[in-house]
């Protein structure tokens, strides 16, 4: 099918046409091809304001690994970490820009249907694949972060031993917040609904950063204060005299942590699955209008990551610990609301995970059915129960989702955005040796070299016996 194109003389093929459309900051509206299925999401008429939509890409973005920021920077350098962190901040919002764009050529908003687009049938098997397996692991690790520090602030609050009451038990603790939080906002029916439940998670984090900057200049440097706790609860076991210990900041360093720090800071912008159900249910749709949302989410996040991280590390310097929370002390009542609050937002981040797992099971499973409340409501049920039995059942589960997540997560950054583009924008408007495309095709390079980075460290942990800090 040839569409003629008023700005070039002769014809284009409907992608081409579809590409420079979207290149004017529209879908394309024309229809499918003689013997094409029509798009699926392409009449879904969008009803989530642009605001609720950043507050779901910023909730999507925000993981656990703030939590261990401030020991990334002690191990970088403050000037070298936040160059780091604006690099791949940077590069996050290139990849959005590469999956928008695809999703504009062929007017599809959905990942899976993008997968078998570029890669056939086989294509778009693997990219649901690598969604559920990276947002399960993701639900699985904020699961365990509240199965291990809910019953120690409620045990702190009610002054109690945490394996004193039957209610303070983890695994029972974490099957009530699935059920009675987690599952009924995970029945919702459109992601746009979460917009206020992802609002207040982010105002639970943005508590959270007041609070480390507010301890800051109360506590000035703790270094001295918390030498002795630092120098019993060191997890890494290895020696500590190389580091600063004085209350003196680092402007640039580099040591054998650096190495395992820099490809966790890679992935702290990973929101990748949630990207296009996002657009697809976005208010007045295009790749402008999203390609907004996902800067304005990234560069909040950026400031987010960046404060904490900065006023974390001046104020224990080298002594931070992975797990900053665990450097100030357990008594204190505004540390005790801090933790709670870090709580509440995990909870809060758990079902807007859910959603694109749901939905590529059910691209992947139902691709021609209308929607059905049973099989939404036995997805959400299915997909609970088995990460709740992962996480009660399987001690060792994160250490496997550690490996998945190595190679889930530069899968949906680099890898995936840069094959799409090199497979579904027409060789006709961008050759294949135009620029664009081989940005694309290096930035598909930069995610395998992550890949092998993180996981050539994650089994150098494991053969050494050693632990270091976690993320998203």
């Amino acid at each position: 099918m040839e569409l003629q194109d008023p700005k070039m003389n002769g014809a284009l093929p409907a992608d081409a046409l579809g590409y420079r459309q979207e290149r004017e900051g529209f879908l394309p509206s024309h229809p499918p091809a003689p013997g094409r299925k029509p798009i699926e999401f392409m009449d879904f008429e969008g009803k989530t304001s642009f605001g609720m939509s950043v507050f779901n890409l910023s909730n999507a973005i925000m993981g656990s690994g703030i939590l261990g920021l401030a020991y990334a920077m002690a191990h970088t350098g403050v000037l070298f970490f936040l160059a780091l962190l604006l690099c791949i901040a940077l590069l996050s919002s290139y990849s959005i820009h590469l999956l928008l764009t695809c999703a504009g050529v062929v007017g599809i908003r959905a990942y899976e249907q993008l997968g078998q687009r570029a890669l056939g049938p086989a294509g778009k098997v693997v990219v649901a694949a690598v969604i559920c397996l990276h947002n399960v692991g993701a639900m699985s690790s904020y699961l365990f972060i509240i199965k291990s520090e809910l019953p120690l602030v409620i045990g702190t609050f009610l002054d109690m031993d945490p394996e004193g009451g039957w209610f303070l038990k983890g695994n029972l603790l974490i099957i009530i917040v699935s059920v009675f939080i987690i599952l009924p906002l995970a029945l919702m029916r459109h992601l746009g609904y979460l917009g206020y439940t992802s609002g207040l998670s982010l105002t639970c984090m943005l508590f959270f950063l007041i609070s480390v900057i507010y301890k800051k200049f109360q506590l000035g440097c703790a270094v001295g204060l918390n030498e002795t706790a630092v120098e019993s609860k060191n997890p890494q076991g290895l020696p500590i005299h190389g580091l600063n210990r004085s209350c003196e900041a680092q402007m640039f360093t580099v040591d054998s942590q650096m190495f395992y720090t820099v490809p966790i800071m890679a992935f702290a912008f990973v929101c990748h699955p949630e990207v296009l159900p996002i657009y697809t249910e976005l208010c007045r749709p295009s790749k402008h209008r999203m390609q907004a949302v996902a800067n304005v989410s990234i560069g909040a996040m950026f400031c987010m990551y960046g404060l904490t991280a900065t006023f974390g590390y001046l104020t224990f310097y080298n002594s931070v610990e992975a797990e900053m929370l665990h450097m100030y002390s357990q008594q204190d009542l505004l540390i005790l609301c801090v933790r709670l609050a870090v709580l509440l937002a995990v909870t809060l981040t758990v079902p807007v995970v859910l959603f694109p797992i749901r939905r590529a099971l059910q691209q992947l499973l139902f691709p021609s059915r209308d929607f059905s409340w049973p099989r939404h409501v036995a997805i959400a049920l299915i997909l609970l129960v088995l990460v709740n039995v992962l996480v009660i059942c399987v001690p060792t589960i994160r250490d496997i989702f550690g490996v998945i997540g190595s190679t889930s997560a530069p899968s949906l950054i680099f890898i995936l955005p840069s094959i799409f583009y090199l497979r579904i924008v027409p060789s006709e408007v961008e050759p294949l040796y135009s620029w664009p495309k081989i940005q694309a095709l290096c930035f598909g390079l930069l995610g395998v070299l992550f890949m092998a980075i993180s996981l050539g460290f994650m089994f150098a942990n494991w053969a050494t016996g050693q632990s270091h800090v976690s993320g998203h």
